[in-house]
């Protein structure tokens, strides 16, 4: 799996970054932000992932939590994914914040067309 770079930005003396990359399961471009806390430059460190509800991408934790503070002195890393799939071009997926698009419920559906995107299976994983 390729992960993109979107962004990366110093934080509390560590990094907050943000990724995409083509997930196999939700058939889409997904993505997710990563907190490494200072101490990670030096060991490896405990991760908390964190998933977000209805309507969140990555950006709403990353920016409204306010976590980064904490974790940098913890010495906690933060993974934060996007938990929806965007951009399937399914018939009413932009009609309702509570279906569709940005419908972060942790589903696999079983008829299309809401088959072939709303996957959350445990094979998909990150490795960074």
């Amino acid at each position: 799996m390729a992960i993109t770079n979107v962004s990366r930005s110093k934080c509390f003396g560590g990094v907050q970054g943000v990724y995409s990359h083509e997930a196999r399961e939700t058939a889409c471009l997904m993505r997710f932000g990563v907190f490494l806390p200072p101490q990670a430059e030096a060991h490896p460190v405990p991760v908390l992932y964190w998933l977000s509800g209805l309507t969140c991408t990555e950006e709403n934790f990353i920016v409204k939590a306010g976590a980064q503070r904490v974790a940098a002195e913890l010495g906690l890393a933060i993974v934060v994914p996007d938990t929806s799939p965007r951009g399937l071009k399914i018939p009413g997926e932009n009609e309702s914040y509570d279906f569709g698009l940005g419908a972060g419920f942790y589903v696999d559906a079983v008829q299309p067309p809401w088959s072939r995107g709303y996957r959350h299976r445990a094979q998909e994983s990150w490795h960074l």
